[in-house]
């Protein structure tokens, strides 16, 4: 009997928990900055970025509220699965790794990789280079797997520090996705940067279907929530607006 009881106890937090995760009012979104023009923070200390935009634009049509909790990606996936967040959204590429673990949303930006390097190199190979990467992203794994038995890998916990060992000429090259490596080095006042060779996109092994908001497995109704709010952005132009908010026409 009291096993019986202790069952049905469970069952019932358990259906109540499941409950709870559809019927959200207020998600919590993770996210991991700076990495302009994507997420980053205002001099006021603002956060900003086409992500944030267009996750605050896609609260505002399910009728919810949103939060934006900072979070370092090397813990990101952890964080979701500990529950100080309900999402991440955060330049975040779908690939069949990342879904054993968590949700994906249909993907809402598809961005290539590119090589960024200084203006006056003379780059014909990759052999013998240093490069620089952030730790734990596909780029990481793409250059890891490609060039890590000849060439000097260093990788980082943020673009930023990427780029001061880029102008303190520590490194050679880097390998990002392109509107941040824009951003961050194109658009840099200090030196001139440019991108060596072709826009990346395959294999998807490593550069997966885009960027998509990760929910943990069990919130699938959340998921389809912002799917369907994300379908209804493209149909009316906010989508495109916000789009155009940091790329342009390009």
């Amino acid at each position: 009997m009291k096993k019986l009881l202790t069952v049905s106890i469970l069952g019932a937090a358990l259906v109540a928990g499941t409950a709870q995760a559809r019927d959200y009012d207020h998600v919590r979104f993770g996210v991991d900055v700076p990495y302009e023009p994507m997420e980053y923070r205002l001099p006021s200390g603002e956060l900003t970025g086409f992500d944030i935009d267009l996750g605050n634009a896609l609260c505002e049509e399910i009728g919810i509220t949103c939060e934006w909790i900072v979070q370092e990606w090397d813990g990101i996936i952890p964080g979701l699965m500990s529950r100080n967040y309900d999402a991440i959204m955060s330049s975040m590429t779908i690939n069949d790794e990342r879904r054993q673990t968590v949700r994906f949303s249909d993907p809402y930006f598809t961005p290539p990789s590119a090589w960024f390097a200084p203006a006056e190199s003379d780059i014909d190979s990759l052999e013998g280079m240093a490069i620089g990467v952030q730790r734990g992203t596909l780029q990481d794994n793409y250059v890891t797997d490609l060039f890590g038995d000849v060439a000097s890998i260093s990788r980082y916990s943020t673009a930023d520090d990427m780029v001061l060992d880029m102008e303190a000429e520590r490194l050679d090259i880097v390998f990002l996705d392109y509107p941040v490596g824009k951003s961050t080095l194109l658009d840099s006042e200090e030196r001139d940067y440019v991108v060596v060779g072709e826009m990346i996109t395959e294999p998807k092994e490593y550069f997966g279907d885009g960027f998509g908001i990760a929910f943990r497995q069990r919130d699938e109704a959340l998921a389809e929530r912002f799917n369907e709010a994300l379908a209804t952005l493209r149909e009316n132009g906010t989508y495109d607006e916000i789009y155009q908010r940091y790329f342009g026409e390009e």
